[in-house]
């Protein structure tokens, strides 16, 4: 009898603790996500037309201050602080990860549109806006807000966030070069030459003859950046390759240059000196003669994460605005990506720590793997759909998306926490 009285109080108190654990990590991960809630919903009230100090301009004048200026600075210092040879080898599965995150969330977008048949011509737009998640900024925000409560699990704050920081950005260049050539590609406009297409009357192809008149009058992201030239009666072979030669040469300098925006530069410059000892002497540590550019980069860097929030909250004080998905299609999206892309995530990093894959011990590592799987649709996706033409739609999806993440990282949030402690 006393032995059965034994075991059940043994029980008891491991549910007991079990429950705290349970809530300890509740906590954990929705406190993070009501400071990005918090900050959002400031920058929502200082841009609605009650108070107006954060007009459309504003925002816009913000979001470049951030992404040309605060954000590298963010990347430059912790990236730079924290890589070595090393660890640039040992980190060899985060830009993997990010591969393999768009490839899953675009096989799940290609279900998922061919199940739900958004309308016409929006099916690769469905597949983008499901597959390739917000790996930088979003993150950034949440490993901030974590790392900043003293009872986080990763322990010291301060090596918290730097950890955090430099894994986020070690993957951006990879997402940088997905994001300008496959996500660019993908959101091609249709045959037609536009998204804005009456269902009832779709415009036919012009004719031959009307061709040059077609490229004319249509709007930049309806030209393709080679149109084929009209046949003339004596063409000259060696004038028309050297100006073919010349467009693919503006084409490929066009694309490199999209690629090599101020953050990926801050994070190649911070690898380039962080592996090297003597520059990272020089640059990263605080006896080092450069360490005052350091020092100013992390003091910009700081301001990122308040101005990123203030401006993505000021952003959805337009609302969804107007769009052409309908209920089924934008609801499936964020579904897809909220919700079922984030277990394909949690299988490809287990699966890549039963191989031996990730640097052994490191939980934050593996948190931030799985953050790169959970985050909602990337801002920078809807940059380049607004450029391709289909900017009203993208705004929608983001503006919802970015609504009901708060919802599903808090859970999913919790889980991490639950399976790596």
């Amino acid at each position: 009898m006393e032995r059965l009285e034994t075991l059940l109080t043994a029980a008891l108190m491991d549910t007991q603790v079990g429950g705290e654990s349970v809530l300890a990590s509740m906590k954990i991960a929705v406190l993070p996500i009501a400071k990005v809630f918090t900050m959002c919903f400031l920058g929502f009230l200082m841009a609605s037309k009650y108070v107006n100090i954060l007009p459309a301009n504003g925002r816009k004048l913000l979001n470049g201050l951030v992404f040309s200026l605060l954000l590298p600075c963010l990347i430059f210092s912790q990236l730079g602080q924290a890589i070595t040879l090393k660890k640039m080898i040992q980190w060899w599965f985060i830009p993997m990860n990010v591969v393999l995150a768009a490839i899953s969330g675009s096989i799940i977008g290609f279900i998922v549109a061919t199940i739900v048949r958004p309308p016409y011509p929006f099916f690769k737009f469905t597949i983008i806006h499901i597959g390739i998640g917000n790996i930088g900024n979003v993150p950034l925000v949440l490993i901030s807000a974590l790392c900043r409560d003293q009872n986080n699990p990763f322990g010291d704050s301060e090596t918290c966030s730097t950890d955090g920081t430099a894994y986020i950005s070690f993957g951006q260049w990879v997402g940088a070069i997905i994001l300008y050539t496959y996500v660019f590609d993908m959101l091609a406009p249709p045959p037609e030459g536009t998204f804005d297409i009456d269902e009832l009357n779709l415009p036919t192809r012009n004719p031959l003859e009307g061709s040059a008149r077609s490229v004319t009058n249509t709007a930049p992201e309806k030209v393709p950046l080679l149109t084929q030239p009209e046949a003339q009666p004596n063409p000259d072979p060696v004038k028309k390759g050297k100006i073919r030669e010349t467009l693919e040469y503006l084409y490929e300098k066009l694309k490199i240059k999209q690629i090599l925006q101020p953050p990926i530069i801050a994070s190649i410059l911070a690898m380039g000196f962080g592996v090297v000892p003597f520059f990272k002497k020089l640059i990263f540590t605080s006896e080092g003669p450069l360490f005052f550019f350091t020092d100013s980069c992390i003091i910009l860097g700081e301001a990122m994460i308040p101005c990123i929030l203030l401006a993505l909250g000021g952003n959805l004080v337009n609302g969804p605005g107007s769009s052409k998905l309908g209920l089924k299609t934008t609801a499936a999206i964020i579904f897809a990506r909220l919700v079922l892309v984030p277990p394909t995530g949690l299988g490809i990093v287990m699966l890549a720590d039963k191989l031996g894959f990730l640097p052994a011990g490191d939980k934050m590592f593996r948190f931030v793997l799985l953050l790169q799987h959970t985050m909602p649709t990337s801002v920078l996706s809807g940059a380049v759909a607004n450029l391709r033409g289909c900017g009203r739609e993208a705004a929608a999806v983001l503006f919802w998306v970015h609504i009901f993440a708060i919802l599903s990282m808090a859970g999913w949030i919790t889980l991490y926490l639950n399976i790596l402690f």
